[in-house]
């Protein structure tokens, strides 16, 4: 088994943080991981994306170019990310900074409203994890449990304060995109 997954936004939105957890999820459960961040030089607002790869064995490469999940958290990344998804993949779309539907029919898009829902949570920096939460619909080698204990575990202990909000962005973000799919 090997999974790749791409998440990609703006510089602000949490696109590097979001893969991390992934990855020390994946790290904690026992899998083989690869986490590589990539961002533009004007950071905050710029492009970011990272890749992370969780597998059963070794992992040969950490490149991806056709991955099967991914998370788009704005428009330019959803224009980059369709096209390069692997038929039958899942994207998931953060609704809130999309506004058209998707091209493809060959791939699962799931549209979840991040930004509203991290908002309703009182945070919305937020959003990074509320789109974690629906990817974890599409990516059962990992729980929300997994994901939330990898957030206590390597969360800074300045940050920790924000561990139930965090938990209640992973779960309203799975149960939003388990309706959709619905």
């Amino acid at each position: 088994m090997q999974k790749e997954i791409i998440i990609a936004g703006f510089g602000g939105q949490g696109v590097l943080f979001g893969g991390q957890v992934l990855a020390y999820a994946a790290m904690d459960t026992g899998w083989q991981v690869t986490w590589i961040p990539s961002y533009g030089p004007e950071m905050r607002g710029g492009t970011a994306n990272c890749t992370v790869i969780i597998a059963d064995d070794e992992i040969g490469s950490p490149l991806v170019k056709h991955p099967p999940l991914a998370i788009a958290l704005n428009l330019p990344s959803f224009d980059k990310y369709e096209e390069l998804l692997a038929p039958g993949g899942t994207l998931i779309v953060n609704q809130s900074m999309v506004d058209r539907g998707a091209k493809r029919t060959d791939i699962h898009v799931i549209f979840v409203p991040c930004n509203e829902i991290a908002e309703e949570i009182g945070d919305r920096k937020l959003l990074n994890m509320v789109a974690v939460g629906a990817l974890l619909t599409a990516l059962p080698e990992l729980t929300l449990q997994d994901v939330e204990k990898a957030l206590e575990a390597h969360l800074p202990a300045r940050h920790k304060h924000l561990l139930p909000k965090n938990y209640e962005a992973l779960k309203r973000g799975y149960e939003a995109a388990q309706k959709v799919t619905a």
